[in-house]
């Protein structure tokens, strides 16, 4: 069996001293890079000690692959205390030499207090390209795919300070396969997962960092977009009214009234409608619903059929005789900030022609106290790149409003779950989007929230789900560069 390089990042705590001591006494490690800032750590079996500030640089990336003399090399992150199962190197290393991958990870146990959970992680795809994908704590690469894909081929920004190792893992996608193994193979402490890092304001150099680096890789996939982006079409077709507000929602009594005022106090200078798809209810929303219906200009719609998720309710929305020209999203616990918000994103469809319209929105609780990150804006869009960018995302924001015409050649996913990022992406691959980044709307979070105390098991469903939508994006744009009509 071959033998690898460990590349670990030091750690002052005393269970360090443990894991390196549990690593130096496997047969299959010749060597251990430690990487230190500061002070010289205390002497260790088997260690050798890298000077860097970093382990996502690419200068610190560039000195590591130079340096490596084993055919394979094990990452191991800062994440912290860790515990390695019996034979667990050993399974991640035969796992490499059977499937020849370029890089082999694996699930892991999640420990909570006294309590351990499996977190399993989800296969690899092209579309699973976001700087987010959860590959753990500990990946083995193999020494010769890193070095085709770096040295032979493009090498590493060297001026990255925070996307080195972001950079390596999308070079090393075009060249090998990434390899999961469906096994525990170590023990973690559980971290919380932080979902609007890449809007964080204090993280922009970061974030221009990781989008320079996935622009590059799709760039050399053949699945960059450049400008210009089509305008929607000129208006055709006839319509009840300008605008529609369109509400999925099923079992939402305690917010639905608020959600259904919020929409019908717009001062607009023309007509509108609200739509209100509601998907059998069966908590008093429906009669709520209903009595607005009898005296505002409320449309009530509630489907013949039974199997359908949020996507699927919008659809009945837009392809029904009520919707207006434009139709504008508001979910069933949200509200809009200010009460010009529908004319705002309409005038922006109208004045540029755009087949999409993408506010922004400040997070608030119950209470409608703000709440952390506040200010929701994904100023990460831009108009020449945002098509490429949102790839590299989870989402792309909201308030969302669309040119009905473009978006009834589409029609949503039936999903609850990515079915406005689906259909935002192939958008994007068209149509030019507007954004506004001021503050038109109000996102409550709270326990009734769809995407509220998540499962490990369904945010990976969700997570995956989403990779699945990039990937079928990235092969249509593909195609697109290559002159095929889908």
């Amino acid at each position: 069996m071959s033998q690898i390089t460990i590349v670990v990042r030091y750690n002052p705590r005393s269970w360090f001293q443990r894991v390196l001591q549990h690593l130096a006494d496997s047969p299959v490690v010749r060597q251990i890079q430690v990487v230190y800032s500061g002070d010289r750590p205390f002497p260790s079996p088997k260690c050798q000690f890298v000077n860097a500030q970093s382990l996502f640089s690419g200068m610190s990336w560039n000195t590591l692959i130079e340096r490596i003399r084993t055919d394979y090399m094990m990452l191991i992150l800062e994440a912290g205390e860790i515990e390695f199962a019996p034979r667990s190197i050993e399974r991640l290393l035969e796992t490499a030499q059977i499937s020849g991958a370029g890089m082999v990870y694996a699930d892991r146990w999640h420990r909570d207090g006294r309590k351990s959970s499996l977190y399993s992680v989800n296969d690899y795809h092209p579309g699973s390209l976001r700087d987010t994908f959860d590959f753990g704590p500990v990946q083995l690469f193999s020494i010769s795919a890193v070095r085709n894909a770096v040295i032979k081929r493009h090498g590493l920004i060297a001026s990255l300070q925070h996307a080195g190792l972001y950079d390596l893992r999308l070079k090393l996608s075009e060249v090998a396969s990434l390899f999961h193994i469906p096994e525990p193979l170590f023990t973690i402490q559980k971290a919380k997962k932080n979902l609007f890092d890449y809007v964080d304001p204090s993280r922009e150099v970061v974030e221009k960092e990781m989008e320079t680096v996935a622009t590059a890789h799709l760039r050399r996939i053949n699945a960059w977009l450049g400008p210009p982006f089509r305008k929607a079409p000129l208006r055709r077709g006839k319509f009840p009214v300008e605008a529609s507000v369109i509400i999925p929602v099923r079992n939402r009594v305690a917010t639905i009234a608020d959600a259904l005022q919020s929409a019908l106090s717009q001062k607009v200078n023309f007509p509108f409608n609200v739509i209100a798809v509601d998907n059998h209810s069966s908590d008093g929303t429906t009669k709520v619903i209903a009595k607005l219906a009898r005296y505002r200009n409320v449309v009530h719609i509630i489907p013949g059929r039974t199997d359908l998720g949020i996507g699927g309710c919008w659809n009945e929305a837009v392809y029904s005789e009520h919707c207006g020209r434009f139709a504008m999203q508001l979910d069933s616990d949200d509200l809009f900030e200010v009460p010009d918000a529908l004319q705002r994103m309409v005038d922006r469809l109208r004045q540029s022609r755009y087949a999409m319209v993408i506010g922004a929105y400040t997070l608030i609780n119950e209470r409608f106290e703000k709440i952390s990150p506040g200010l929701v804006a994904h100023k990460e869009w831009t108009d020449d790149n945002g098509p490429n960018n949102a790839l590299r995302v989870n989402g792309l924001g909201a308030p969302r409003a669309f040119d009905t015409a473009v978006l009834r050649t589409i029609g949503f996913p039936n999903v609850s779950y990515g079915e406005d990022y689906a259909v935002a992406l192939r958008i994007s691959r068209e149509f030019a989007i507007g954004r506004i980044y001021e503050s038109i709307y109000l996102c409550r979070r709270w326990s009734g929230n769809t995407d509220a105390c998540l499962s490990m098991e369904q945010s990976n469903r969700n997570d995956a789900y989403k990779d699945t939508i990039r990937t079928l994006e990235i092969l249509a744009r593909q195609k697109k560069n290559r002159g095929k009509r889908l």
